[in-house]
């Protein structure tokens, strides 16, 4: 992967700006638009959607096999192609989480853990966040404070693997606009495509959908996993 590190963020995250173009995000945006509501998990900041379905199993670290829907497979090739997947399971995503997130919406810092390969690609719809980035003390919890915020541009692409994965925790605060977006506060600022948009320092948030790609290590065929899971009750 011929792609430039972050900052001074251990050199295992790549931010890529501009990985999808704007048709394609208006695109992939109207086919979310038209999964029932029936289908989204509605949570008291979040609602989200996993997909080709929710892990299963006693650990809840199983993934029934199955084809995710065909309107984002474009992008898994793209991924693909681009090598960040070639060190995982089963080289490829098989396993998208879409999150949708309104103004002053966000989620707590948290890590993704062992049932996936440990890597990460999200891609981000509508409106740009902050991630930011704690890291783990020596008890393994984290840090009161982020060290580092990253900020996600419409279309853009963000991949964490190895040391960053495993030894940092990411969320996004509940906020209606974010502020000190700078050089000195921004850790990938230099990769920022449209730094005009946010020059005054200042941008307000709007509904932002961020599509997060992984690969689950345990794969079960859907009779297999009915079996094991009848056994187990």
């Amino acid at each position: 992967m011929d792609v430039p590190t972050v900052g001074d963020l251990p050199p295992s995250c790549f931010y890529i700006p501009s990985f999808i173009s704007a048709a394609e995000e208006e695109q992939v945006t109207k086919d979310i638009r038209k999964v029932p509501d029936s289908r989204w998990t509605v949570l008291t900041h979040r609602r989200l959607l996993s997909l080709p379905s929710t892990l299963t199993g006693p650990a809840r670290d199983t993934l029934i096999d199955a084809p995710l829907p065909s309107y984002l497979y474009w992008i898994v090739i793209r991924l693909q192609e681009a090598g960040y997947f070639t060190a995982s399971t089963h080289q490829r995503p098989n396993h998208v989480l879409i999150n949708e997130y309104k103004t002053a919406e966000g989620i707590m810092p948290h890590e993704d853990g062992p049932s996936y390969n440990p890597i990460t690609a999200t891609v981000s719809l509508g409106s740009h966040t902050i991630l930011e980035i704690y890291k783990k003390n020596g008890q393994g919890e984290r840090d009161a404070k982020p060290s580092w915020r990253i900020l996600q541009e419409p279309r853009s692409l963000l991949v964490t693997t190895g040391e960053m994965y495993v030894k940092t925790l990411h969320g996004i605060s509940e906020l209606e606009s974010d502020d000190n977006l700078n050089p000195e506060d921004i850790v990938n600022w230099d990769l920022i495509e449209q730094k005009d948009i946010y020059q005054s320092g200042k941008a307000e948030r709007g509904t932002r959908i961020s599509l997060t790609f992984r690969d689950v290590i345990k794969v079960a065929k859907l009779g297999g996993a009915m079996k094991f899971m009848s056994k187990k009750a």
